[in-house]
């Protein structure tokens, strides 16, 4: 069963298509990436599949809750809270013990870091941290490559493999994205030369060619030969060649000492024009 299923879904903002016609289905554990330039709506694509943008057009279904995590100018980290105390808010707005967020994994992140001195890595951390409080179907992250170095972004792809290892579904924006990481790509027109909002859907070549597991045969041991026990032979009382062929054919009749002196043997000449039944001479007779 899927998390999320989008049909015909579009947005339009005053005469401009920011995405239309597209059909997406996302499954646990899942991980999908919208990838495009600049200005091709890859964060109100975001924002419409989680559920936070109205649609213009089609249907998205969330089977599920689904928690944004970072999204730049959404729901940035407030800048006088520290790491701890924006576990200590969310804690308390799901309802939960503020006590409990002592034993919260923060990942690396120093507890008594203000929202202001965050790096761009950190702010993505801890988003993923705070979305995960709720226990939700599906997480929502934008710019999964904005203003991160390639050591920070291979870790954060590590802590997006950890929740997708729980089945928790997750979306991320992008310009580029390596296809190996996620189940599929939503690639979006560049407006300044393609038809705004266009989404192609393409699926990512490890889900496509996932090899189908084939059972390994049993290890044989051949250190040492297995004794095999060989059948005793059976004695067979050797038949009588007068009494036999009599029995097999009545009208035999006898054979005389001429007919039985022996014949001598044919020549080579004869001994090949006896056996010329090469393909040629086949050919010839079917001819």
């Amino acid at each position: 069963m899927s998390v999320l299923s989008a049909t015909g879904a579009g947005v339009r903002h005053h005469r401009r298509w920011l995405l239309r016609d597209l059909d997406l289905t996302v499954g646990p554990g899942e991980t999908v990436a919208v990838a495009g330039p600049p200005g091709s709506g890859r964060t109100s694509t975001l924002l419409a599949l989680a559920g936070r943008l109205r649609l213009s057009t089609g249907k998205v279904s969330l089977f599920g809750t689904a928690a944004l995590a970072h999204v730049a100018g959404v729901n940035d980290p407030e800048p006088v809270f520290t790491v701890r105390e924006h576990v200590r808010e969310r804690l308390a707005l799901l309802g939960r013990p503020r006590r409990e967020a002592a034993e919260v994994e923060l990942h690396g992140l120093d507890p008594d870091l203000p929202g202001r001195d965050l790096t761009p890595y950190q702010k993505q951390v801890l988003g993923l941290i705070l979305a995960r409080l709720g226990g939700p179907a599906l997480i929502a992250l934008d710019g999964v490559d904005s203003g991160l170095d390639a050591e920070e972004r291979a870790a954060l792809w590590a802590l997006i493999g950890e929740l997708t290892a729980e089945g928790v579904a997750v979306l991320v924006t992008a310009r580029e994205v390596d296809p190996g990481r996620v189940a599929r790509v939503v690639h979006l027109s560049d407006p300044q030369s393609g038809e705004p909002g266009r989404a192609v859907v393409k699926e990512s070549p490890a889900a496509v060619d996932e090899p189908v597991p084939v059972d390994e045969p049993a290890p044989v041991d051949e250190s040492e030969p297995v004794p095999v026990d060989e059948p005793e032979p059976v004695p067979v009382d050797e038949p009588d060649p007068v009494s036999d062929a009599a029995a097999m054919n009545d009208d035999v009749a006898p054979v005389s000492d001429e007919e039985t002196a022996e014949t001598p043997e044919p020549t080579e000449k004869a001994e090949i024009a006896a056996t010329d039944e090469s393909p040629a001479a086949e050919d010839r007779g079917e001819k």
